[in-house]
């Protein structure tokens, strides 16, 4: 076995690793930037080494210092995690000439499988189903457009290498093809330095199926069953399952073989995911679905993998990494049960996914319901270097009902404060309809975005908590202090109350008045409502018009944020004497609505814009963000420049004051 392992990554990923490894004796050195020089996984490894700037590109991506690390330290090894380095042939290559063992295939595999046309005419070679498709060199658009027709539309226009969405368009007619062609090549010039398309038929009712694949050094390859990513939205990952719903045995059996014939074809070894797309147009069938591509590292999506086998993939890739055999054969392996993982991210849905960053002024994660695979403690801040990632929340249970409504009540009890999370869009969507009833494909959340990101107004009852939090009644109700209870106290009268507080943007005028005994009656936006407080250790139960529910709430001064059921809102209190012209003043200028990095300038002083015109783009935790014009006018002044790092609230641009 390995006796120290350099883990060239961060967050969860990091965390998971390192935890593994002091089950098995395995000492762990972290690395990190500046930005995560206190991090959870700094603190959780035997060792830690600085290795540059908070930039992911003059740190984690930096294969020379990652490298003179783990050599520093005195490691066997490198465990590249997932993202970053993880399939990168060079990097691969450039440990073993260092004497180190990479943990993950050969950069040869890697290479192999790095370009998506030429895995695609590998797998063909190997007798693996491809996706009808044009995946040759021939980039002339002419020729391509006829290759569409060839095909049928409506097909896909994808960038040969990198992925995640970026360089990939959906063209439903011969006349809209060229554009779209154009388009994508310009995405994925900008974004992988390659402009090379392929194109696929496209598939109406696309089902995203992968297959867990395990490689040794002894020529032994076996498949860990399937898991269902069909959950996504905009090509990326929401919430995953195994094994996948509706999958007919005849199917799983082909599925499986079709994954290791992939894996045999390019000598692998280690862990790697075969990535298939199923047609399931008319249900699961074994002869309709197609290879996509090979993810040549561990998967973000592998807890529910290991949930279904009771194996530990990490556990697995130190001990191919150290020469041995894989600990089981294929007719050792089973399925147990149903699992699955759901990423909560520091971002916020009602507002189109924006990243969130700040300090995690509060986290309570559902650890007694679920697995919990995190690399944040309350307290930490999330920043815009970074992927969002806060916690993957992992469940398992006997069949897929029981463990899907293990992950829907997990969800419910995610509390964060000081930074946005996506968890009631996750735990909205684990009771939609088709979702719940097993019937997921990739369009699913963009047909219902709409309900799954739709801003719940505040009731009366969370309303009022916030604003008696804000008055410092709830603390007075949480002591056994006598003198502390009588808050508010009038001599001949009620004492009564009045807190403005904001709520997404908007003023949110409370007037409450207190009854005794917990009894309040709270005037909200023209409506009486009478409510009664009581108050345990970790949260409020609230009565209103005859119907209980327990309410939790954190609050640190600035602000307030109550949960109920899975939803949450975010209050803070309003400063009435904020005029009319502060608010006019806004719409003359442009502001970073979070921190990141100004990518692009499109203006200049003196330049005319319209309105919705983007006038910047920003940069941050893997995200573009363009930045609108809020009204037609012309530049005034460019406080910024591009390249530059800024933070939330900076003004970047201004416009010229309208006349009148």
């Amino acid at each position: 076995m390995l006796k120290k392992v350099l883990i060239a990554n961060r967050g969860e990923i990091a965390c998971r690793i390192v935890r593994t490894g002091h089950r098995l004796g395995v000492a762990t050195v972290a690395v990190y930037s500046d930005a995560d020089r206190d991090a959870l996984h700094v603190r959780l490894a035997g060792e830690a080494v600085h290795i540059g700037p908070s930039p992911a590109v003059e740190s984690y991506l930096r294969s020379d210092r990652i490298i003179d690390a783990a050599l520093r330290s005195g490691a066997d090894a490198i465990h590249p995690g997932y993202g970053f380095l993880s399939e990168n042939p060079d990097f691969a290559g450039a440990v073993a000439a260092a004497g180190l063992r990479f943990i993950g295939p050969p950069a040869t595999a890697i290479r192999a499988m790095g370009l998506k046309d030429a895995a695609k005419a590998l797998m063909e070679k190997a007798g693996v189903p491809v996706v009808p498709g044009y995946h040759g060199a021939d980039q002339d658009p002419d020729f391509l457009l006829g290759e569409a027709g060839r095909i049928g539309f409506p097909v896909l226009v994808k960038a040969r290498a990198g992925g995640g969405g970026k360089g990939m368009r959906r063209v439903e007619t011969a006349a809209a093809f060229k554009e779209a062609l154009a388009s994508a090549r310009r995405e994925a010039l900008a974004a992988f330095g390659d402009a090379s398309c392929l194109i696929e038929k496209y598939i109406a009712h696309p089902r995203h199926i992968e297959i867990q694949v395990f490689g040794d050094d002894h020529g032994n390859v076996v498949h860990l069953f399937e898991r269902d990513c069909s959950a996504q939205r905009r090509h990326q990952k929401v919430i995953e399952e195994a094994p996948a719903p509706g999958m007919p045995e005849a199917m799983r059996l082909a599925m499986g073989e079709a994954a290791v014939k992939a894996a045999q074809a390019i000598g692998y070894s280690g862990a790697g995911t075969i990535e298939f797309i199923a047609d399931a147009s008319e249900g699961l069938k074994a002869d309709r679905f197609w290879f996509m591509e090979m993810n040549t590292r561990l998967q973000v999506e592998h807890p529910v993998t290991e949930a279904i086998t009771g194996v530990d993939l990490v556990e697995w890739q130190l001990r191919v990494a150290s020469g041995e055999p894989l600990p089981k054969r294929q007719e050792e392996l089973s399925i147990d049960g149903w699992a699955f993982e759901a990423r909560l991210y520091a971002e916020d849905a009602e507002r189109g996914f924006l990243p969130a960053t700040g300090m995690l002024a509060h986290l309570d994660l559902p650890d007694d319901l679920a697995r919990v695979d995190s690399g944040v403690r309350a307290g930490d801040r999330i920043s815009p270097y970074y992927d969002p990632m806060i916690a993957k929340i992992i469940t398992h249970g006997p069949d897929r009902t029981a463990a899907l409504s293990r992950l829907s009540d997990a969800l419910a009890q995610v509390r964060a404060a000081g930074v946005t999370t996506n968890a009631a869009f996750l735990r909205r969507l684990t009771i939609q309809p088709d979702f719940a009833e097993g019937r997921p494909d990739t369009g699913l959340i963009d047909r219902h975005l709409t309900e799954l990101t739709m801003v719940h107004a505040a009731p009366p009852e969370v309303a009022a908590l916030a604003a008696l939090s804000f008055s410092g009644t709830l603390a007075a109700r949480k002591t056994n202090d006598p003198w502390a209870l009588l808050s508010g106290f009038r001599l001949w009268s009620g004492a009564s109350d009045f807190i403005l507080l904001e709520h997404r943007g908007q003023p949110l005028p409370v007037s409450f008045l207190s009854k005794g005994e917990g009894n309040y009656r709270v005037l909200l936006e023209g409506r009486d409502v009478d409510l009664r407080i009581s108050s345990s250790p970790d949260a409020f139960r609230v009565e209103v018009d005859g119907r209980t529910s327990t309410l939790h709430e954190v609050h640190d001064g600035k602000a307030t944020t109550v949960f109920r059921d899975g939803e949450s809102w975010h209050f803070t209190l309003a400063d009435p004497l904020a005029g009319e012209d502060e608010a006019a003043a806004a719409g003359d200028r442009i502001v970073a609505p979070i921190p990141g990095l100004v990518k692009l300038l499109h203006v200049a002083p003196g330049a005319a814009v319209s309105r919705g015109e983007a006038l910047a783009v920003m940069e941050a935790m893997k995200m573009e963000l363009a930045l609108p014009a809020p009204r037609d006018g012309r530049i005034a002044e460019v406080l910024v420049s591009q390249g530059e790092q800024v933070l939330e609230g900076a003004v970047l641009l201004t416009l010229e004051v309208e006349d009148g």
